[in-house]
C-alpha cells in the first residue's frame, strides 16, 4: 500500500498528497461505492418477494430454464437422459423469528454488490490508476469492461449451470427413508452466494494474468511450466466452490476453469509479445 501511495505522489502534478490524504481519498471511494450498493439494495429489498421466488429461488425451481435446457442439449447430442437431472421439491424452513427478515437483508445486500460490481471497480480503478505509470497505462483500456464482463460470465455460469447441479445432487441424495432434506433458508442462501461470487472471482484468471504479464511478474512460458500445479489449484478450487461431492459438478468447475487457464497464456502471450514490441521500438 505505501508503494502505491509513494507512486501517486511521484506521478501526481499536483501537490504531495499525505498519507493521511490518500486514506481520505480511498475513505470516499469506499463511501460512494457503498452508497451504490445501499440503494440497489434498498430496491431489491422492496421488491423482495419477487426477487425471492423468481430469481434466488430459481435453481431450486423445477421449472427452472437450466433443467430444460440441459434436457435438450443432451438429448440434441444423442447424449440421452445424462444431463436431464430429475425435479425437485425444496421446503426450506427457519429457526428463528427473524430469520426470513434478516436473509432478506442478505439477499438485498449481495445483489447490490453483485449489480454494482461494474461501479465499484471502478472507483477502485480510480484510486489505483495515479499509481500507474503510462508503460503500465498503456496496457488498461477497456479495463472496466472486461472486468466486469468476465465477473458477469463466472456468475452466469454459477448461477444457470453449476447451481441447479449442486443443488438437484444434494437435494436427491438420501441416506435412508428415515431422513428428509429440510434447508434452511441460511444454508441454502450461503451456498448459493459461495457458487455465484467463487466463480465471478474465479472468472477473472485471464484478466489477472494480463495485468501480471504487463506489470513484469508472470510471463507465458511462467504459465505454461506451471500449468500441471495449476490443475491441482483448479481441482481444490472446485472443490470448495461446489458444495456438493460428487464428480460432476466439480468436472463443471474444473473444465470451465482449465479453459480459461489456457485463455490466460494466449492472453499472458499477446501482453507480452506487445511489451516486446514497444520496446523494440523504443530503442530503434
Amino acid at each position: 500500500m505505501a508503494g502505491i501511495f509513494n507512486r501517486r505522489n511521484s506521478n501526481s502534478t499536483a501537490a504531495e498528497m499525505s498519507f493521511v490524504d490518500h486514506l481520505e481519498a480511498l475513505r470516499w471511494h469506499v463511501l460512494r461505492s457503498f452508497i451504490v450498493v445501499l440503494v440497489i439494495a434498498i430496491l431489491c429489498f422492496i421488491n423482495m418477494k419477487w426477487l425471492f421466488e423468481n430469481i434466488i429461488a430459481g435453481p431450486i425451481n423445477p421449472n427452472f430454464i437450466s433443467y430444460k435446457a440441459l434436457c435438450d442439449f443432451s438429448h440434441w447430442i444423442h447424449a440421452g437422459e445424462a444431463l436431464c437431472m430429475p425435479p425437485i421439491k425444496v421446503s426450506m424452513q427457519t429457526t428463528t423469528f427473524g430469520g426470513q427478515f434478516m436473509s432478506s437483508i442478505t439477499i438485498a445486500f449481495v445483489s447490490g454488490f453483485i449489480i454494482g460490481f461494474p461501479y465499484i471497480f471502478w472507483e477502485f480503478w480510480r484510486f489505483v490508476k495515479p499509481a500507474l505509470t503510462p508503460k503500465e497505462l498503456s496496457g488498461t483500456r477497456f479495463a472496466i469492461f472486461w472486468v466486469s464482463l468476465f465477473f458477469f460470465m463466472g456468475a452466469s455460469f454459477g448461477y444457470f449451470l453449476l447451481g441447479p447441479f449442486t443443488f438437484n445432487f444434494l437435494a436427491n441424495f438420501n441416506l435412508g427413508f428415515m431422513i428428509e432434506t429440510k434447508p434452511t433458508i441460511n444454508d441454502y442462501l450461503d451456498n448459493l452466494i459461495n457458487i455465484i461470487i467463487g466463480c465471478g472471482l474465479a472468472f477473472e484468471l485471464p484478466v489477472l494474468a494480463h495485468v501480471l504479464t504487463r506489470i513484469g511478474l508472470i510471463t507465458p512460458n511462467t504459465l505454461k511450466e506451471g500449468r500441471r500445479f495449476a490443475i491441482v489449484i483448479m481441482l481444490v478450487v472446485a472443490a470448495i466452490i461446489t458444495p456438493s461431492p460428487d464428480w460432476m459438478s466439480q468436472m463443471l468447475v474444473f473444465i470451465p476453469l482449465f479453459c480459461l487457464y489456457q485463455l490466460s497464456i494466449w492472453v499472458s502471450r499477446r501482453a507480452y509479445k506487445d511489451m516486446e514490441k514497444k520496446e523494440k521500438e523504443e530503442w530503434s
